[in-house]
């Protein structure tokens, strides 16, 4: 079936449009190149052809490329992957450039036919490198919709073109936030920052772009680089402004990537390099550059499970067979504090009528003006309209009275993390709400099992565990208790979808998967202020393995009272067996009062408004800092040692019961070192004799906390991976 489709118009435009079959968006496939190529050869070979418009079918325009096109050149290429590589994105660019030339003679750039973009929505990676290589881009009018270059949130960069075109179109300086960061901008936007020409009415795009192909001149299908006496804006490496912009650049990049992603550092040299030579040798440099990247192990796992995987989690991966549709009509909130007002806020945008439930009309009330503040916020910042607005609050109803509940097919409590509470409430909504309603707990901590007690129907109690806060945090983690059905599992998992997170399901077990692995990061970090190791060797060393925040940053961030409180709960439940070494350290700040950002005074020093000032001082002065200093290689393993060991243990023990899910989770839950693609891909980066290894020699220094996993032992002893063993092709090959 074919992706593109030809038509000649009576005016002698051709329109080219896009239309993927059986796709609700456009993406690129090996086939849609080919045809593709062919289109345009028919467009520039029929002398009846003024001119070229090309369009999409759908309301997108495309949301980039297929990933697996780039893992198939690679797998093609047999013993030498980089060459077939390299050879299939020199074939892409060759497409592009043939758009962009458009048949004109190379010597005097005249006779070419103009070519014109036309974007009905979205377009992004692929979809925005073909636009860039055309002559003019209009886009509709639609605040819906984005236009960039994202590919470097999965570990790659812009390799078709986007990156040497849009750096030349806006100057190294401009292009950055687009290129380095990922950054979408709306039409209006896209336009104002001259990534794309022209934003019309969405019912005369394509009218538009027709007549401009029609009175386009000569002059008009040239693009600046092809231009005689072209010099890039802002300046090329050796320009004195020029210079001072690509040294700036790279420091900015190592201060944000610390050095290990390597996406963000090839683009840049693909920009530097790109820059001092003609337009034709930079898009060979971007190919060679964009090859090193994916022949890297860090890209493809960063692709693997940013993408492929995500992606998997999301279209029902793991979603029980043979259930039928559990869409959610309407949703019942219990407790309207903040982790229960973000609930009801993200399933208001997406559709779902809530109920959200609290002891006083007052605090519900309170929580549903937590989401009008965002609203708010997002019509601030123009991404928001006051008629959405009150669609969206119009669907959240505050209320106290447990009838409310009545026709709800989908509960949940998101009161205070105490067994007795959530019993109450569930017994009261159980009473009220109909036979098939799904009753979820949102709990970080407490056994779904135990909880599931207070419920006459355990298979139809899930626990469902949203990350803070919810408005922002991508990651839901889903804990099916001992006597869940797959009913209750797959009502959870589409709710999910329906908010448009991202679903990753669990076994019941204390702390569940995420914090299970979190809580030992944060007590190793903390561990190790009472062992006499410098604070910013333990901060720093967290950085530059690519964490989000070192572990006391990240505890005054979460509390200190809560991770107190937490102690106290593990050791209650533990006895003999806990253990946390961190308990000396965080007891002794709890009772000074320093509970972290909240009281402004933890880890960290901060000021009246409540901005970290650096490490508190006070810290050296109560543990002072041994003579010796441990390596920092040392301090590294045992940060990222001590959580993905425990994530090993998640899958040793059924868990976790998918390595995707383990990789996944990892990085949208806590942040773990995205440029690693996770735990699993880590540890397979390695391999597990490598692993093996260091927790042989950590378990000898530290104690068994770092001992290895039997599971683990034996991939060593087998030459076995993770991905090699776990990954669902390898399972039912």
């Amino acid at each position: 079936m074919s992706e593109f489709h030809y038509e000649r118009g009576d005016d002698g435009v051709a329109i080219i449009t896009w239309d993927v079959p059986g796709r609700s968006m456009n993406v690129m496939s090996l086939e849609g190149f080919a045809e593709l190529d062919a289109l345009i050869d028919r467009a520039l070979g029929d002398d009846s052809i003024k001119g070229i418009v090309i369009t999409s079918a759908k309301k997108d325009f495309a949301g980039g490329m297929d990933l697996n096109v780039l893992a198939r050149m690679r797998d093609e290429g047999g013993e030498n992957p980089a060459g077939a590589l390299f050879d299939g994105i020199m074939a892409i660019h060759a497409i592009l450039r043939k758009i962009e030339l458009a048949g004109m003679d190379l010597k005097t750039r005249k006779g070419g036919k103009p070519v014109a973009a036309a974007l009905p929505g979205t377009a992004v990676g692929i979809g925005f490198e073909i636009p860039l290589a055309c002559h003019r881009v209009f886009a509709a009018d639609n605040p819906k919709a984005k236009i960039g270059l994202p590919e470097i949130m999965v570990g790659i960069f812009p390799g078709a073109g986007g990156t040497t075109r849009l750096a030349r179109k806006l100057g190294a300086m401009a292009a950055a936030p687009y290129l380095l960061e990922g950054k979408l901008l709306a039409p209006a936007k896209a336009a104002s920052a001259g990534l794309i020409d022209e934003v019309v009415p969405a019912g005369e795009l394509l009218a538009r772009a027709r007549a401009w192909v029609l009175e386009a001149a000569p002059a008009d299908l040239v693009k600046p680089w092809d231009q005689k006496g072209y010099k890039m804006p802002g300046g090329a490496p050796y320009h004195p402004s020029g210079f001072l912009t690509f040294v700036g650049a790279s420091a900015m990049v190592h201060a944000k990537t610390q050095g290990v992603y390597p996406a963000a550092r090839a683009l840049l040299s693909a920009v530097y390099e790109g820059a001092l030579v003609p337009f034709d040798t930079a898009l060979r440099v971007e190919a060679r550059w964009f090859t090193h990247v994916l022949m890297n192990p860090s890209s493809a796992a960063m692709i693997r499970s940013l993408f492929l995987n995500k992606e998997a989690l999301e279209k029902g991966a793991v979603r029980p067979d043979g259930v039928p549709d559990q869409k959610v009509r309407r949703l019942g909130v219990l407790g309207a504090g903040m982790m229960g007002a973000g609930i009801a806020h993200v399933s208001a945008m997406a559709g779902i009528e809530v109920v959200l439930l609290d002891q006083s009309q007052e605090a519900a009330d309170r929580g549903k003006a937590h989401s009008e503040g965002l609203l708010d916020k997002a019509m601030k910042r123009s991404r928001m309209t006051e008629e959405k607005k009150a669609e969206v609050l119009a669907r959240i109803t505050p209320d106290t009275d447990y009838g409310a509940l009545r026709g709800c097919d989908l509960i949940v409590e998101a009161v205070f993390e105490d067994p007795g509470i959530k019993a109450d409430v569930t017994r009261a909504t159980l009473a009220e709400v109909d036979e098939d309603c799904i009753f979820a707990t949102n709990t970080s901590t407490l056994p779904i099992t135990d909880l599931a007690r207070a419920s006459d129907r355990p298979e139809d109690f899930i626990g469902i565990h949203f990350f803070s806060p919810v408005d922002r945090m991508l990651l839901v983690e889903i804990i099916r208790g001992e006597k869940t059905g797959d009913r209750a599992v797959a009502k959870a998992l589409d709710f999910v979808r329906q908010i448009r997170k991202t679903p990753i399901v669990v076994n019941d077990a204390r702390f569940f998967y995420a914090n299970r692995c979190i809580i030992p990061y944060v007590n190793e970090g903390v561990r190790m202020i009472s062992e006499g190791v410098e604070p910013a060797l333990i901060e720093n060393a967290a950085r530059l393995m690519g964490m989000p925040l070192g572990p006391l940053q990240l505890t005054d961030e979460t509390s200190i009272d809560l991770g107190v409180k937490i102690a106290k709960a593990t050791r209650e439940a533990l006895g003999n067996a806990y253990d946390s070494g961190a308990d000396e350290v965080l007891f002794a700040l709890f009772d000074e009062g320093r509970l972290g950002r909240k009281s402004k005074a933890g880890f960290y020093a901060y000021d009246e408004a409540g901005k970290r000032q650096g490490l508190w001082p006070g810290l050296r002065d109560r543990w002072p800092p041994a003579a010796e200093q441990p390596a920092l290689e040392d301090v590294k393993h045992r940060l990222m040692f001590t959580q993905a060991l425990e994530a090993v243990r998640a899958l040793e023990e059924g868990v976790l019961t998918d390595i995707r899910e383990g990789d996944v989770g990892a990085i949208l839950g806590w942040g773990f070192a995205p440029w690693s693609g996770g735990p699993f891909s880590w540890f397979d980066m390695m391999g597990a004799g490598q692993v093996v290894a260091i927790c042989d020699r950590l378990q000898a220094a530290h104690g068994d906390r770092f001992a290895a996993p039997a599971l683990l032992r034996e991939m060593a002893e087998r030459g076995e991976s993770f991905y090699g063993r776990f990954a669902p092709e390898a399972r039912a090959a």
